[in-house]
């Protein structure tokens, strides 16, 4: 099958490339490089360098490789950015989009993966771990952008008959996330514990989230290529808080640092986690990966990279 993945040098959608390739699948890549990085591009994937926003650009990648899927993962990813950007989000997550959706249905486009969020969705609530049905009641212009992007599938869905599954992700972390780029607490303190500086909490560190490992994410994206319709939960139902991820990589990487604290970052929620029962009845998917675990390979692939030891892809 021919797919195409928007963000495809990025931390998530690199690891997706990876996964279509050794299924067999024909895979390109659209990806303007700004926070993706080049070392992530798989040299067998066709490479279209091209900002969302650029509609003619968009428009020629498509309509020469001609996907029957799009797994549209290139997005502004940054709740705090978004609040004090909430345009730029928009122009890029929403208008960018409906560059990608446009271009697609003009070339024969089947399906429709797309990155979509879970607590930016849903917002502050009292049903943790929380499921699809919930009302969607998001308190950033991110959350905002990817509740448009639902609606819009919704669109294409009955106007043009193109078949859409949004996976509602909790907290990605694993290899390949870039701790200078947009989110990710667990990379973000990886660098700064390696780099000699102590990691910033901010606000008191009580905040939770789900945090769902890149590889099972990696895998419900592979499920959704060929099953499911409409919107799930990605995630492990389990609560994590920000002091608990300090705690843990401080031990995994011999380091004691203090807390240092900042204001809390406004537009996030006080606790996320999420109920992924919908994906495992209709998808077959469920996390496979504790945190516990897959903070360990992180770590342990942190290291090696830093040490040489490891293709650089990772």
């Amino acid at each position: 099958m021919k797919i195409l993945v928007t963000g495809g040098a990025g931390f998530i959608g690199s690891q997706i490339v990876d996964a279509y390739l050794e299924k067999g699948h024909q895979v390109a890549i659209l990806d303007s490089l700004v926070t993706g990085l080049r070392r992530n591009i798989n040299p067998k994937a066709k490479f279209y360098e091209a900002d969302l926003r650029d509609q003619v650009k968009v428009e020629q990648a498509v309509a020469e490789f001609k996907p029957e899927v799009i797994n549209h993962h290139a997005a502004h990813l940054s709740v705090s950015e978004s609040v004090e950007k909430p345009q730029f989000t928009a122009e890029v997550n929403s208008i960018g989009f409906l560059n990608v959706m446009e271009a697609g249905r003009k070339n024969g486009l089947k399906r429709v993966i797309v990155a979509s969020t879970g607590g930016a969705l849903y917002g502050d609530t009292d049903q943790v771990p929380t499921t699809e049905d919930h009302p969607t009641e998001p308190v950033s212009p991110y959350g905002v952008t990817k509740l448009a992007m639902e609606e819009y599938l919704h669109y294409y869905k009955v106007q043009y008959g193109v078949n859409w599954v949004a996976l509602r992700y909790a907290n990605v972390y694993g290899p390949r996330q870039n701790p200078k780029g947009e989110t990710g607490v667990v990379a973000v303190f990886l660098e700064k514990i390696n780099s000699g500086q102590g990691p910033v909490v901010f606000g008191d560190g009580l905040q939770t989230r789900d945090y769902v490992f890149v590889e099972d994410v990696v895998d419900a994206n592979v499920a959704a290529v060929e099953q499911g319709s409409g919107p799930y939960n990605i995630g492990t139902g389990i609560e994590t808080n920000v002091i608990e991820i300090f705690n843990q990589l401080q031990a995994l990487m011999n380091s004691d640092f203090p807390e240092i604290h900042n204001e809390a970052r406004p537009g996030e929620q006080r606790r996320s986690a999420l109920d992924a029962s919908k994906a495992r009845t209709e998808l077959g998917w469920q996390s496979q990966v504790n945190f516990t675990t897959g903070l360990e390979a992180t770590v342990s692939r942190f290291k090696s990279y830093k040490e040489g030891n490891e293709d650089n892809r990772d």
